[in-house]
């Protein structure tokens, strides 16, 4: 935290701000439960509406967003904050406290760290204390935070230099389904100078950054079939072919044992590294070593190159497979069918249409009949090897933006003023946001702007954020909203 007005505002305000928080992470959000953000979008337009913005939420068949506008006398520069604020599903019983009942730790889970009680008013609130809940790190955060931004310039008479808009969306956890429509019917409140992304985990160093880049995503589920029924495995086991079997053989087809994707043509639209980015890239410290010993792995899927560069090139994950059961769930049968999901990771060039087609060849050339809906039987008699393919809602490309801006000079001068500690510029980032679609409905430079640890376990069991971060992050956000709008002195 700085040594400033609006540091010394949070200082004394840190359990004030923790308390909001808590209450809007007690909200369950998660995204794939359809009607669940409306209560917290309810909680939001009602949280900024304090702070004087004029807010609505608005759908298009989907979940809601929200849009907000608070005008400042006099600006002549106005920049639209995207937020999101659904979460991703969690299991609950796999985390250490409940995910909507928000908790205080002494550190992170994994190293055995304590529960803490809820502090008291004039309670020590130590920085490297973490809340633990699902959204805290991705992406509730931000809303937060610029809210106490605002809290603290006003009480010490600092005047926002900008007209702020802001778009907090409700379903960026699906793939902002109806995000294209919703940017096409209100365009006009959504015009901006300017549009920070505040989203992402920070660098492993913890350094500030600036980000110009992020990937797109899609999401494709695969089924495979075996027989109509399931079957005892000794009685039927090499006549009846298993569907889990095929499934492990399309799925290890996708990728060389050298972690490169294995489908033909598939870098072909990959973009070469500018000399910029190499540039950027050879700046950032290296934190390979740091993350084996911290993630405990033995080695590296591709170790020629560092994670940064990595993070620049396309990915397919498996996010789950599903063939019977393990352990004192496993049944010796044949199942009638096995599922997976894949998350596909785009960079610049890469189109949605482009990566359904190749994959959609490799599948083919594996030997499979590609079918997009439920089969009949006589459809699964009919077929040797069938795989039903559906191609979730909501896929969108990469978004990437040289990194010389007029923009980001601006930002990075800000952000240098809070504390003269240098402000990172990183090429891109390997998480996924709907950059593109504001790219293509808004004429407005687009930067992302991370706050989060990046051991947040974002999506994962036991999500958090360092409180350390929020405080910065209160601090950054008040020195765009104070100095964007003001001319070079």
């Amino acid at each position: 935290m700085a040594d400033s007005p609006v540091g010394d505002y949070v200082q004394a305000n840190q359990l004030r701000i923790l308390n909001d928080f808590r209450e809007f992470l007690s909200l369950p959000n998660t995204g794939a439960t359809p009607g669940m953000q409306q209560r917290n979008a309810d909680w939001i337009i009602d949280y900024i509406g304090k702070r004087g913005f004029k807010a609505q939420s608005v759908t298009a068949g989907g979940e809601p967003y929200v849009i907000a506008e608070r005008l400042t006398a006099g600006a002549t520069k106005t920049v639209l904050f995207y937020v999101h604020y659904d979460g991703q599903p969690v299991i609950e019983e796999n985390w250490a406290s409940p995910p909507f009942q928000p908790t205080l730790r002494d550190g992170m889970v994994e190293a055995g760290a304590n529960a803490l009680p809820w502090p008291a008013e004039g309670g020590e609130i130590d920085p490297e204390w973490r809340l633990f809940a699902r959204s805290a790190g991705d992406d509730k955060a931000p809303i937060i935070g610029i809210m106490a931004a605002l809290d603290a310039m006003e009480d010490n008479g600092i005047l926002p230099s900008i007209n702020i808009r802001l778009i907090l969306d409700g379903e960026e956890e699906i793939g902002s389904p109806t995000l294209a429509q919703i940017l096409a019917e209100h365009r006009d409140a959504l015009t901006a100078d300017l549009i920070l992304f505040c989203d992402a985990p920070m660098h492993q160093s913890g350094q500030r950054q600036l980000v110009f880049g992020m990937r797109g995503s899609m999401t494709l589920e695969l089924e495979t079939f075996g027989p109509i029924r399931p079957l005892h495995s000794g009685h039927y086991g090499n006549f009846a072919p298993n569907p889990t079997d095929a499934m492990i053989r399309l799925l290890g087809s996708l990728k060389s044992e050298d972690g490169r994707i294995a489908i033909d043509g598939y870098y072909d639209d990959v973009p070469a590294l500018t000399e910029a980015e190499r540039n950027a890239i050879a700046a950032i410290p290296s934190i390979e070593d740091q993350l084996l010993e911290e993630l405990a792995l033995g080695r590296r899927e591709q170790p020629a190159k560092r994670i940064e560069e990595l993070v620049m090139e396309p990915a397919i994950i498996v996010k789950g497979f599903q063939a019977g059961g393990v352990e004192n769930k496993s049944r010796n049968i044949i199942q009638p069918t096995a599922k997976a999901s894949l998350n596909l990771r785009l960079v610049k060039n890469q189109t949605v249409e482009g990566v359904q087609k190749r994959i959609e060849d490799h599948i083919r050339a594996q030997g499979f009949d590609i079918t997009y809906s439920l089969p009949t039987v006589d459809e699964r008699r009919a077929s040797s090897n069938l795989v039903r393919l559906d191609w979730r809602p909501g896929g969108y490309g990469a978004f990437k933006t040289p990194l010389d801006g007029p923009e980001a000079t601006k930002l990075v001068a800000l952000f240098e003023g809070i504390d003269g500690k240098p402000t990172m510029l990183t090429p891109t980032l390997g998480g996924s946001l709907p950059i593109v679609l504001f790219e293509e409905a808004l004429e407005a430079p687009i930067i992302v702007l991370p706050i989060a640890n990046h051991d947040n376990n974002q999506h994962g069991r036991n999500e958090n954020i360092r409180l350390q971060n929020l405080w910065d992050a209160i601090d950054i956000y008040a020195a765009v909203i104070a100095g964007y709008g003001k001319d070079k002195d």
